[in-house]
């Protein structure tokens, strides 16, 4: 989805036990050779192509982008923008000793999920949600399973797929389309979908009566 942001690509991915990444700056072509496909082994993967909201053009906002934390490595990549991401930070840094790469409000929230109380991701997401506020569509990469996640508002689109024996997530259907996937659904707004071995599951489902899809994303970004 090249035309969703020309300033950095990346593509991290998983094994089941490790994660791998590779970001650059410029389009995918150049951010790209086959050498550092060939370094990129796995099952699981995520991609990214970005333009700036929050957080200036450098390498080291480029995603996806990869954090340390209380349930492990995480590595995410989001569209949108979280318009509290400032206090957020503060708090991270301040409550739970989170050290910052970039300038971006998306590593604020993978530090957020990456740290967050709870049993299970279900929970985890629940408490991130509670304190986000404003759009992300999220794919985030674990070790074993991908999960998708929609804010409770369904700002930014989020969709899945299925090709053959394998699932994919995608900002827009075009994508799904390109590689031969069939279109399932819209993930639903405020959802959650983990993605694993047994398949796609929602793990967490936020309720309200708010709706506020953007315009723009049917008229400017969309192909």
């Amino acid at each position: 989805l090249q035309h969703r942001g020309r300033e950095s690509a990346g593509i991290a991915t998983a094994d089941g036990s490790y994660q791998f990444l590779h970001t650059a700056m410029g389009l995918v072509q150049q951010a790209f050779q086959e050498f550092d496909l060939q370094r990129l082994p796995g099952h699981i993967a995520i991609g990214h192509t970005r333009y700036s909201t929050m957080g200036s053009s450098r390498e080291q906002n480029a995603q996806p982008i990869l954090v340390q934390g209380l349930h492990g490595p995480l590595v995410l990549g989001h569209n949108g923008n979280v318009i509290n991401a400032l206090e957020l930070r503060k708090e991270l840094v301040e409550q739970w000793g989170c050290t910052f790469s970039s300038t971006t409000d998306s590593e604020v929230i993978a530090h957020l999920l990456a740290n967050a109380p709870g049993q299970n991701w279900g929970d985890r997401i629940r408490y991130a949600m509670r304190k986000l506020r404003g759009a992300y569509s999220l794919a985030v990469l674990l070790e074993d399973s991908l999960i998708a996640i929609r804010d409770p508002l369904g700002v930014r689109p989020l969709c899945l797929g299925k090709l053959s024996d394998g699932w994919v997530i995608a900002s827009e259907s075009c994508a799904l389309d390109h590689i031969g996937a069939q279109f399932v659904r819209e993930l639903e707004a405020g959802e959650a979908l983990r993605i694993d071995d047994s398949g796609p599951q929602t793990i967490h489902q936020s309720m309200s009566d708010r709706k506020g899809f953007c315009v723009f994303e049917t008229i400017y970004f969309a192909r």
